[in-house]
């Protein structure tokens, strides 16, 4: 593998840590679990999350530009569900590495 100077790798990194940002927030993780079960519209997470519709828009905005979740606007509510399902296995990483913190 190249060091990190090289340009390329730095950018492979960067985008890998943009992604992680992006799932990187307790709601936005929420969104994640909750799609993964079945998609929601903006109404049912602002409900679950019990925040306003323009900070869950926004928590929305960032997993959509990240790529992990898409959209779909039927009439006036936009449905979003998870695009990439195998981030879920990243929650099973996290649950190993607490449980062996313990």
């Amino acid at each position: 593998m190249l060091p990190l100077t090289d340009l390329r790798t730095k950018a492979m990194f960067a985008s890998r840590a943009a992604v992680l940002k992006a799932m990187a927030h307790p709601s936005r993780l929420f969104i994640l679990d909750r799609l993964s079960q079945r998609e929601h519209c903006v109404q049912e997470l602002t409900e679950l999350i019990g925040a306003d519709i323009s900070t869950v828009s926004k928590h929305l905005a960032v997993l959509r530009n990240a790529g992990i979740v898409s959209d779909d606007k039927r009439g006036q509510q936009v449905w979003y569900s998870l695009r990439v399902p195998c981030v879920l296995r990243f929650f099973d990483c996290v649950e190993t590495v607490l449980q062996g913190r313990g």
